[in-house]
């Protein structure tokens, strides 16, 4: 009966479509970030075969949280794995699977996150999911990957909500199309003092730099001074980590900056998992740029893949003939994961919907109010003042 009356309310309490779809991307307001183009759906599913499923489970005030699944490619997963790597930006979080991601440089399971502590109830749910796909039948050893963040402010995380059902429908619902802001594993998670969430952004090299696709998929829920484009956004709004210390009030939890981020980068790039390393680390600049400070409470992850077809790793292969960019030509592709970061947490926080939760309200950014923060200090329409490269 509990299962049934959640599911229930979900129509009930959540933002419906009209609401979220009210609420504007970066772009939509002129927040243009860097220099280099972004995919067509700007979006982590713009690297051909990556999809994207979310769960979002909720009831009354009580329970906000759910389920995101980043499926790497349309194949066999476990049997065709893809090379990759986890950057630690800052170690305080539950990450399951990461020490045999680091010891092979492969992804066998699609990724999933969720909050802190429904991690292992998800991983047992993914695990399930793989294990009864045809062909898995003598499958002795698996390895799901699932992160989190912490929504225990919005969700009675105590509940751990999360079901095995959760899970499996994150996965079947996956698609090219992401939805952002409160939803899934961003259901009750909260950035810079305001409701964040899911995003997700893309940036397309040209061809003279490889033609390649660099896609990010971030969960929102840390602290800092909130700065977009450069322009001091929390300062001007008043709202930032420790403002409380740093006037007569007393310190209040909801000022601190603790937190947490989890970043799922893709690329179709051919790179070995030393040079995906390499990418997952450059994706914490954006979140610098943001003014995200990575705090001591603050779990901070990049897991990174490559969907290029000549970097697979065949379990029905003893040998590996791969081909992999030089470390010459990775520059392009740092420049692509930092700026795709930095508009994807913008983009989480745009879309995120006021939430109402366990313990308090988390507000949606005031949209008019962040538009004229940006207009005063010149940062909006970017791609209109930047001169074109000129041709040598």
């Amino acid at each position: 009966m509990r299962r049934f009356t959640i599911l229930l309310t979900i129509a009930l309490i959540m933002p419906s479509n009209a609401d979220a779809q009210a609420r504007p991307r970066a772009r939509d307001i002129g927040l243009v970030v860097g220099i280099l183009p972004t995919g067509p759906r700007n979006s982590i599913t713009d690297v051909d075969g990556v999809r994207v499923g979310q769960a979002t489970v909720a009831s009354g005030d009580s329970v906000h949280t759910g389920v995101t699944a980043i499926i790497p490619h349309n194949g066999d997963v476990f049997r065709d794995r893809v090379p990759a790597a986890i950057h630690v930006g800052n170690g305080f979080g539950k990450l399951a699977g990461f020490t045999q991601v680091r010891e092979l440089g492969e992804i066998e399971t699609p990724i999933v996150l969720t909050c802190t502590l429904c991690v292992w109830r998800a991983a047992d749910a993914l695990a399930q999911w793989m294990l009864a796909k045809r062909g898995m039948e003598n499958v002795l050893s698996i390895n799901p990957v699932v992160g989190e963040t912490n929504d225990g402010q919005l969700n009675d995380i105590r509940a751990r909500a999360i079901t095995a059902e959760d899970v499996k429908r994150a996965l079947e619902s996956a698609s090219v199309d992401v939805s952002e802001g409160s939803v899934g594993a961003g259901a009750g998670t909260i950035a810079f003092g305001w409701k964040g969430g899911i995003g997700t952004s893309s940036r397309k090299l040209p061809q003279s730099l490889g033609g390649y696709t660099v896609g990010v998929i971030v969960q929102s829920n840390f602290g800092g001074v909130l700065t977009m484009n450069g322009a001091p956004v929390g300062r001007e709004i008043g709202r930032y980590s420790y403002q409380n210390d740093l006037g007569d009030t007393a310190l209040t939890q909801r000022d601190r900056a603790d937190g947490s981020i989890m970043i799922v980068v893709a690329t179709d790039a051919p790179l070995e998992s030393r040079n995906l390393e390499r990418l997952a680390a450059r994706a914490i600049v954006g979140v610098g740029r943001t003014g995200g400070n990575l705090s001591n409470g603050s779990g901070d992850y990049v897991i990174a893949f490559s969907t290029a077809t000549t970097g697979r790793r065949k379990t029905s292969s003893a040998v590996h003939q791969v081909e992999s960019l030089s470390n010459d030509a990775m520059s392009s592709l740092f420049l692509a994961v930092a700026e795709a970061t930095e508009e994807a947490i913008y983009n989480s926080l745009l879309r995120a919907t006021t939430v109402k939760g366990h313990k308090r309200t988390a507000e949606a950014i005031p949209v008019d109010q962040v538009v004229k923060i940006l207009g005063k200090y010149n940062v909006l329409h970017w791609d209109k003042s930047v001169p074109p490269g000129r041709k040598r």
